[in-house]
């Protein structure tokens, strides 16, 4: 028995973030009532980074940039990632009405064990195999509508991944981290006859089975397509990736079970003028919107406190329960 919903499958064949970013959002703005679309997408020597993360703190942008790589930013909360031609990226598009997690995440761990590779679900964004990470995940809602996107590492160059991302000292003892390397795996060092193309078959057969329908159109994109201009000029753009970072007066930082935040203030005559506020926590529409209801109040701890707790009426009250803890131990 079929569902009344249409299964749509997209590939990229561009290795350019930049612009399978920009595709992601552009089939996000344009996903239908009924349709469930899987995007299969791969980035060259690439570091994204999480929509509310400083690209500074974060990523040795220098090395990778003199080395012909490219910073990009997604619209998504969670952490940066390293993505080369040895990893590949997977996206879920759908109404919220569609939207299951759960059947989400076992197409792909259904997909990894056709190919003989025992994968299982653990943690908030994680799919590991023999305790090892090798698919982050992350999400993003906006007006209905939501995506569900992660990397899949095949034969990624993990001493590159090493190279160019930075874990804070804060993030690698709160989470009792060794190394960046020692904590993930490559398909390939449990299945060495794995590549990218036996992948993707598995998946998209796995796509059809959990859904319980065939896919109703398959679409291949290629980088010479110009209906998302605007929205390419965007992820491309400095701003988008780097953001006019002002210098700030103030700054506050502290690693949490969910994520680090690092709130920065600049002030005048007692009041908040700019804010900016990294962090690597799963909401990134959270984020945003403290960071718009903290600009233009009294720099005074009440204020704060009470921006946060019209914030918890909107979003996870624990975590903003984290944040006025905090808060209410600094000396401001």
């Amino acid at each position: 028995m079929q569902n009344n919903y249409i299964l749509k499958l997209v590939k990229s064949t561009s290795y350019d973030p930049w612009y399978n970013l920009a595709l992601e959002e552009y089939l996000f703005n344009k996903v239908k009532e009924n349709e469930v679309i899987f995007y299969l997408w791969q980035n060259d020597n690439t570091v994204v980074i999480g929509r509310n993360q400083n690209p500074w703190r974060e990523c040795k942008y220098t090395e990778l940039e003199r080395d012909g790589g490219k910073l990009a930013r997604r619209l998504s909360g969670g952490g940066a990632v390293y993505h080369d031609l040895g990893n590949m990226n997977f996206t879920f598009i759908m109404r919220e009405s569609l939207y299951n997690v759960e059947k989400q995440l076992q197409v792909i761990i259904n997909g990894v064990k056709k190919l003989g590779i025992n994968a299982e679900f653990s943690g908030r964004n994680d799919i590991l195999v023999e305790g090892k990470k090798f698919s982050g995940n992350a999400f993003y809602f906006d007006e209905g509508r939501c995506y569900h996107h992660g990397t899949l590492l095949i034969s990624s160059d993990m001493s590159k991944l090493s190279q160019y991302l930075q874990v804070s000292k804060e993030k690698m003892e709160s989470k009792g981290i060794k190394s960046v390397q020692g904590r993930v795996i490559n398909l390939r060092e449990i299945n060495p006859s794995i590549d990218i193309k036996k992948l993707s078959k598995a998946l998209e057969i796995s796509f059809q089975e959990v859904y319980n329908n065939s896919i109703g159109e398959k679409v291949i994109m290629s980088g010479g397509t110009t209906e998302f201009k605007e929205i390419y000029d965007k992820y491309s753009s400095w701003k988008w990736r780097y953001g006019e970072t002002p210098k700030f007066q103030i700054s506050f930082y502290n690693r949490f079970s969910w994520g680090d935040l690092d709130i920065n203030l600049n002030l005048r005559d007692g009041e908040v003028v700019e804010v900016a506020i990294f962090s690597d926590a799963m909401d990134s529409k959270m984020i945003k919107h403290i960071e718009k209801s903290l600009q233009g109040i009294k720099f005074e701890k009440l204020e704060i406190l009470q921006k946060l707790k019209k914030s918890s009426e909107i979003y996870d009250k624990n975590i903003i329960s984290d944040m006025e803890n905090w808060i209410n131990e600094k000396d401001i």
